[in-house]
């Protein structure tokens, strides 16, 4: 008997979910297009036709590159155009503005498209640039002194080198890897952790960029999961990080001991995790804080700061997180804000807790960063 092959669900959400995402991208394009190009310019004729070409080819394109998931050449090329076409944007709709002052001031067309043209061309190659350099660069160190009033004077001075969202993806950034390394290991930290989204990708298709961690030179090396350990196989990057000398916080605290003075590192994960699927995976604040002492001043580590809530029921006396960027591409960190309640830097969120947010090492999607700089954190933890 013949057997006919199943056809996808056409769902209302996936309508409606390919209906915005069209949406948004037509606008994305359409935007910058008529800043660059506008009809009012004057341009020679084939110029408008050729450019709306151009843009609506490279819509299209970017949509399908997004599509092939498996392809690390057409990530680089989809979120590339991603990156490109949002710095178009945002500064086509700031560059509207000095349109408008143009026009009040009675600077007439086809000069005044025209100057507002090349103007606009000139920002979005520099921004453009500028972002992948900032990109691209390793991170500079940010250096941050943390008054934890519970430590004891034994640990008073003890650093602690963060980094986070690395996101070792389609670029190959071994290079980039082995000089962050390097610029933690300049810092003669205590204590080095790593606070999730380590890479996109499952650890073997990242191995070669994830491998120069296993040279950090620390005491001790705490890891937890990101959001993006969730999408290619946690356990496996789990796994390797604890063969590259790194341990593991999966729910779980160490404590750091000097005589008789005791400071906990807890790790928790991904608050992702909960609904992901992979076996023994779930953030848990308690489990990962039984058999402390409630006398223990705690560091914890989270990935994402909207986990702070719990950390300040339970006490915690710094929460350490990234994911956020820091907004990565301005003016997306607004956009964060609606999410998060820290973009990035220290807070304080009640009498005891603190919530240290970095802005992350690395990228995701498109290689570009800007006014939103990767950092390392160097943390001096001192006591009151």
């Amino acid at each position: 008997m013949a057997t006919t092959a199943t056809r996808p669900r056409i769902t209302v959400r996936r309508v409606v979910f390919t209906l915005v995402l069209l949406t948004v991208t037509a606008l994305l394009f359409w935007v910058p297009f008529e800043g660059l190009f506008a009809a009012s310019a004057e341009w020679p004729d084939p110029v408008r036709p050729i450019a709306g070409i151009v843009f609506a080819g490279a819509a299209i394109a970017m949509i399908v590159l997004f599509t092939q998931r498996n392809s690390d050449r057409a990530a680089r090329i989809s979120q590339f155009l991603l990156g490109f076409v949002w710095i178009a944007f945002v500064w086509t709709l700031i560059t509207d503005v000095l349109r408008l002052a143009l026009a009040i001031g009675g600077v007439e067309n086809p000069f005044r498209s025209r100057l507002i043209a090349v103007l606009l061309a000139g920002i979005i190659v520099t921004v453009t640039v500028y972002g992948v350099y900032e990109a691209m660069r390793v991170p500079r160190v940010k250096r941050q002194d943390v008054t934890i009033p519970r430590l004891d004077p034994a640990f008073d001075g003890l650093t602690v080198a963060v980094i986070t969202d690395t996101h070792y993806g389609a670029i190959n950034r071994a290079k980039w890897s082995r000089g962050m390394v390097e610029a933690v290991n300049g810092l003669g930290a205590d204590v080095a952790v790593h606070v999730g989204d380590i890479a996109d990708g499952t650890a073997d298709q990242r191995l070669e960029q994830a491998t120069p961690l296993g040279d950090v030179d620390t005491e001790h090396r705490f890891y937890i999961t990101g959001n993006h350990e969730y999408y290619s196989n946690a356990q496996g990057w789990i796994d390797l990080m604890t063969r590259l000398g790194w341990k593991a916080l999966h729910n779980e605290h160490v404590v750091l001991e000097r005589g008789d003075a005791r400071l906990v590192f807890a790790g928790i994960d991904d608050i992702t995790a909960d609904h992901s699927g992979e076996p023994g995976h779930a953030a848990d604040l308690a489990l990962a804080l039984r058999g402390t002492s409630g006398s223990d001043p705690v560091v914890l580590l989270a990935h994402q700061p909207s986990e702070i809530r719990k950390a300040v029921e339970a006490g915690v006396d710094l929460q350490l997180s990234g994911h956020t960027h820091g907004g990565q591409i301005w003016p997306f960190h607004y956009l964060v804000r609606l999410q998060q309640p820290v973009v990035a830097g220290l807070s304080r969120h009640s009498d005891r807790t603190q919530l240290y947010t970095s802005r992350g090492a690395g990228f995701w999607g498109p290689p570009m960063r800007v006014f939103a700089p990767s950092e390392i954190t160097l943390l001096t933890l001192k006591a009151s």
